[in-house]
């Protein structure tokens, strides 16, 4: 059975960028058995219901502003898979999730960024998931554990957002990173590799600098839904984590 992922989009420049995070994902997509799709949600589509990306063809859509003229050239031509976001519609409704299909929307830097990095081909059909920021932790993580089966089909599931978050934070000049940020994201560590799900589901009032950490949850969310999307073996590891401009965190998760 294929695990489930969470993996920090980072910044846009990510997909141009030569450094250990980059490597690693390029290694990851290689060390992992090619998937047969990958289901991928992404922190930059958010939404009141779920929605399910179901077109066959998608546009690189350039959600940001102020990078190097080259970013804006990238492309990302993956293939859709209709008749699997029908499917996957179908699971959510039979779970009492409301759900729809989007077929026109192409996919976000949240999507191509990491899929640019892992499977540079565009050869592998993806299908995109929006996030919804105002439903309580326990029902995100309910959101991505209906997804669970799914990976008994080498059918990929991740999460992309960050831990650490916080663009009024960062700080483009800086050569280490901030304490305050690794503190939280190693009270992350302590539970998700324990799955202590109750207290991550509070992380808001239990985590230290949580506030500073996340001040709004759209990228926190996808760490809940890869995470639920794993709920076999509730066997969490962490495959890598640093820091970019001091605090914004680049890390992946990995469960089986």
């Amino acid at each position: 059975m294929i695990p489930s992922l969470f993996i920090a989009h980072g910044a846009p420049s990510l997909a141009l960028e030569k450094h250990d995070y980059t490597t690693f994902l390029n290694d990851l997509g290689l060390s992992m058995p090619k998937p047969r799709a990958v289901v991928l949600f992404t922190a930059h589509w958010e939404s009141s219901e779920q929605l399910v990306s179901g077109a066959s063809t998608y546009e690189t859509i350039y959600d940001f502003g102020g990078f190097q003229r080259e970013l804006y050239e990238v492309k990302y031509p993956a293939p859709g898979h209709p008749s699997l976001a029908d499917e996957i519609r179908g699971v959510f409704e039979a779970a009492g999730i409301p759900a729809s299909i989007d077929s026109t929307r192409g996919l976000d830097h949240g999507a191509w960024v990491v899929l640019h990095l892992m499977y540079p081909a565009a050869d592998i059909p993806v299908i995109a998931l929006s996030v919804n920021r105002h439903l309580a932790n326990e029902e995100q993580y309910r959101i991505g554990k209906t997804l669970a089966a799914l990976r008994e089909q080498q059918i990929l599931v991740i999460g992309s957002g960050g831990t650490v978050h916080n663009l009024r934070r960062v700080n483009w000049e800086a050569a280490a990173h901030d304490e305050w940020a690794l503190e939280f994201d190693q009270w992350l560590e302590d539970k998700l590799t324990s799955w202590d799900t109750e207290a991550l589901f509070q992380y808001e009032k239990l985590a230290p600098y949580a506030e500073a950490a996340v001040p709004t949850p759209e990228h926190f969310i996808p760490l809940l839904l890869a995470m639920g999307a794993g709920d076999t073996k509730r066997q969490a590891t962490k495959l890598f984590r640093n820091y970019q401009y001091g605090n914004l965190s680049l890390s992946c998760w990995k469960f089986d």
